[in-house]
């Protein structure tokens, strides 16, 4: 039996079993919305985006095979070189070229609609990491997400079209919370105005 032969068998006996990566991965992608910070948020998606590769490899989605494969390296960049402070000098030149590759695999893998809608939430995705600011990250994993729903509608995908809609519930929850957050930082870091205090008139003064 020659290696290809192999690798067609076991590939036959795994496939019945890659929904299990749809399920981890649904479970992931709505952790990933409410993780509180940006480290967790990224590492945690990777995790979901390994999931859906294997996921969309079974339902022969190759362009978003690709994609996610794509944010698996992206967001593992992310969380270890950027940060609010500083980013590695390389991280800028990987991004513009991971997204060219995956530019490219879009249009070598074009099916469409789906492909499109991939395309374009992994672009989103990939602005989403450059943010050091959780909530802007949020912002735009938010669009990203949405192009995903519709490409799991596209392709006939159930775990990743409930992730999508789970993610995005998700997301807003926790937009709405930072933002709570951030206005009660602000209202207690305003100093309150000093009371006026009245000074009586002298007796006999003109």
């Amino acid at each position: 039996m020659s290696p290809a032969d192999l690798v067609f068998l076991a590939w036959h006996g795994a496939r019945d079993h890659l929904d299990l990566f749809g399920s981890l991965g649904l479970c992931l992608g709505f952790a990933g919305g409410m993780m509180p910070r940006r480290s967790l948020i990224l590492f945690t998606s990777a995790a979901c985006s390994a999931c859906f590769a294997l996921h969309f490899l079974q339902l022969g989605a190759q362009t978003g095979t690709a994609m996610c494969l794509v944010s698996v390296m992206q967001s593992v960049v992310a969380a270890r070189w950027i940060g609010a402070e500083s980013r590695a000098p390389w991280v800028a030149p990987l991004f513009v070229a991971s997204s060219l590759v995956a530019m490219g695999l879009t249009l070598a893998t074009w099916n469409g609609w789906p492909s499109a809608c991939a395309g374009l939430g992994s672009l989103l995705a990939t602005t989403a990491r450059l943010q050091a600011d959780p909530q802007a990250m949020r912002r735009f994993f938010l669009g990203s997400s949405s192009c995903w729903a519709l490409h799991n509608t596209l392709v006939g995908s159930v775990f990743g079209l409930t992730c999508d809609l789970l993610t995005l519930t998700a997301l807003v929850i926790a937009l709405v919370r930072g933002g709570a957050s951030t206005k009660a930082v602000k209202a207690r870091s305003t100093p309150a105005p000093e009371p006026s205090v009245a000074v009586a008139p002298i007796p006999g003064a003109v």
